[in-house]
């Protein structure tokens, strides 16, 4: 099992009140799903991808990850468990403007320890399998939202991780550019990764292949999308 969570629990202390964001949750995700966790406001979602993210730690209960223990982590193990193996991807791209989508998608390596030819080989091969490698020198802000959102992608993607983790991948993107993005995700999918994807949309979520629905911090249902939303090219009439 790739990742498996044990009654996992987290508590906020807002003033003096405090908030249980997520309550006795428990949920396997197997190598190479491809799973939706879907919710409103308020639902323990964004929590949920916090502490399997990496980046936080639950208050009680078990996150087993790659068969490592990392409920219980200290912050530097948990720091290198999130360069190693995941990949984040979310809404607002985050992206350094300053740099090159070629030097943005090389960030993560540099952590990693990659030396400079290497890495800036393995971020180009990563651009051209997100169909940007025409547009490796460029910057952020010379980028439409869906190219930025493909270079998010391969930052995710150049470190090889267990995991992909997006957060609201479509939130600044048009309907169009939205399936555009969706549609890689698929292949990303189809080429061997585990993709989780944290969305309040319900059209999003139908790519999923599993949706798991999350409510007042507890799992109100975890189902198998048997309606899965696939990319396909409408042919041209002739």
């Amino acid at each position: 099992m790739l990742i498996s969570i044990k009654n996992l629990n987290k508590t906020y202390l807002m003033g003096s009140e405090v908030v249980e964001a997520l309550k006795d949750v428990s949920i396997d995700i197997k190598k190479n799903e491809y799973v939706a966790l879907m919710g409103p406001s308020g639902s323990g979602k964004s929590t949920l991808m916090n502490l399997v993210g990496c980046l936080d730690s639950p208050t009680r209960g078990e996150y087993w990850l790659n068969g490592k223990e990392v409920s219980t982590m200290e912050d530097n193990e948990l720091a290198a468990v999130r360069n190693r193996d995941i990949g984040f991807v979310f809404q607002t791209f985050n992206l350094l403007p300053r740099l090159s989508a070629l030097e943005n998608v090389a960030l993560p390596l540099v952590y990693a320890g990659v030396s400079r030819e290497d890495r800036l080989a393995k971020a180009r091969k990563t651009l051209e399998s997100v169909g940007l490698g025409d547009r490796v020198m460029h910057k952020p802000n010379e980028l439409s939202g869906g190219q930025r959102q493909r270079v998010a992608v391969a930052r995710a993607l150049v470190n090889d991780p267990a995991i992909i983790l997006a957060d609201e991948p479509t939130g600044n993107l048009d309907t169009k550019t939205s399936y555009e993005i969706m549609g890689l995700f698929e292949e990303i999918h189809k080429a061997g990764n585990t993709v989780i994807l944290v969305t309040h949309e319900q059209d999003i979520a139908m790519h999923a292949h599993r949706i798991i629905r999350l409510r007042d911090g507890l799992v109100e249902s975890d189902q198998i999308n048997e309606n899965i939303v696939r990319q396909t090219e409408t042919p041209v009439p002739e």
